[in-house]
């Protein structure tokens, strides 16, 4: 084993277990609702590491559409925070924030936006719709001590014919399919560390209800 590769073992495994404590996030209002996100960061040295993020998405749309109507619904993150630095460690920025939401069941989509959001770096947000996903990117890179906001997501939906209900929710069900990733960058001794992070929201709630009438 290159002597200088061991040295940075620990450090780098440190790194990992840093980049799951990136989103810091703030206090739930009453109207949203809780997620438990089960996390894996994969240092590029030393294993991977897991924890449990607390975050929360307020969601709105109708309770009741009649069959073949149009609507939308919405769905809003908490602030969050980059802490600056965690036990010692620098947190020098996060990227390529990615939130993936399947697109619902028993409706048609006909067109997604994203409208707010602050402090989300330089780069522009996008939104696309890809093989049944609805797919939100924030490039970043958003500075370790920022508070930010993700853009509010909107969905424009059309009920289907028939009865049923429209679900919305996050994608992901493991660290290899997961509906929430981004990328932390930490300095290590002499270099800075990029450190992928996958999450995936364990129990997986549902976000909005709609039910066809």
């Amino acid at each position: 084993m290159n002597p200088g590769s061991a040295r940075l073992r620990l450090p780098m495994a440190a790194a990992a277990a840093l980049a799951l404590t990136c989103l810091i996030v703030g206090p739930a209002s009453a109207a949203d609702t809780p997620l438990n996100l089960d996390c894996q960061a994969k240092p590029p040295i030393g294993s991977a590491q897991t924890l449990t993020l607390a975050a929360g998405v307020d969601g709105t749309a109708p309770d009741t559409v009649t069959a073949g109507s149009s609507f939308t619904a919405t769905l809003a993150t908490q602030p969050m925070t980059v802490p600056g630095s965690v036990s010692g460690y620098t947190i020098k920025s996060i990227k390529n924030i990615t939130l993936r939401a399947p697109v619902p069941a028993n409706a048609t989509l006909t067109g997604t936006s994203l409208s707010g959001g602050s402090g989300t770096g330089s780069g522009t947000p996008t939104v696309t719709v890809s093989g049944g996903e609805i797919v939100m990117t924030v490039p970043g890179p958003i500075n370790g001590g920022q508070s930010f906001t993700l853009p509010t997501l909107t969905l424009n939906l059309t009920a289907a014919a028939s009865g049923g209900v429209i679900e919305t929710r996050l994608s992901g069900t493991s660290y290899s399919s997961p509906g929430l990733t981004f990328t932390a960058s930490v300095p290590i001794l002499f270099t800075t560390v990029s450190v992928p992070t996958s999450c995936f929201p364990s129990p997986n709630p549902v976000l909005t209800s709609t039910t066809i009438s």
